[in-house]
């Protein structure tokens, strides 16, 4: 990047290191619903609120204010008692869960200023796990509803939507939810560069559109999660 992604100063984020915040906050997004659509353990002992705050902040406006109350809030996150503790055997839909609290927590780190040895490597080394996030739980969402005993109730639809698939998507040879998070974020990839850098992406009808895409995707894999569950594979 041209300028450290988690300076302090927004003023100073370069177009490069606000396109990579705001990648990284759509990927989050798209892991938004599967988080929030169920009942937690409560041996887990998360706030709601506090989670769905932090995914609120990472697509706010970006500046000194908004990042600060992000990083308090992934601090009181932190303090739950399941990051005390480990989780045996988490099934489908807990490990999709625990995958994406562990990103919400590294955007907050993301955003913290670096300390004078890191540099601009550890910024941009979170941005990539947060923005791989999606695509491997895409992947082993995929890789469960192939080893299912049962047939997935839009299977149809899944292979319509693979068949009819556009290159570059196509050519990856992945499988349904992999290649709905590909096309999302392609067209993320896209459209951020051509967005204001000074506001929020729920306050422009793009950022807006990007988000409604990103939460259909989520939906969408939330259904899954909850069909696996339900037939037990």
């Amino acid at each position: 990047m041209n300028d450290e992604w988690g300076t302090m100063n927004r003023n100073h984020l370069t177009p490069t290191s606000l396109r990579q915040r705001r990648a990284a906050a759509l990927a989050l997004w798209r892991l938004r619903a599967p988080i929030l659509a169920f009942e937690w353990d409560a041996g887990w002992g998360l706030d709601r609120t506090v989670v769905d705050e932090l995914f609120r902040s990472a697509v706010s406006a970006p500046d000194e204010q908004s990042d600060g109350r992000y990083r308090r809030t992934a601090a009181e996150l932190s303090r739950a008692p399941l990051f005390d503790s480990e989780v045996d055997d988490p099934n489908v839909r807990e490990l999709v869960q625990l995958e994406t609290l562990v990103r919400l927590l590294a955007f907050g780190e993301a955003l913290a200023e670096p300390a004078e040895d890191q540099g601009e490597e550890q910024g941009e080394d979170q941005v990539e796990f947060i923005v791989e996030g999606p695509r491997d739980l895409a992947h082993y969402v995929d890789q469960c509803v192939e080893a299912s005993f049962y047939d997935h109730p839009s299977q149809d639809a899944h292979r319509q939507y693979l068949a009819a698939l556009p290159e570059p998507v196509r050519s990856h040879g992945l499988g349904y939810f992999a290649s709905r998070n590909l096309a999302v974020e392609h067209a993320c990839v896209e459209t951020l560069p051509t967005l204001s850098t000074a506001d929020g992406l729920l306050d422009t009808p793009a950022g807006r559109d990007l988000i409604a895409r990103c939460e259909d995707f989520g939906t969408e894999l939330a259904a899954t999660l909850k069909w696996l569950g339900t037939t037990g594979h």
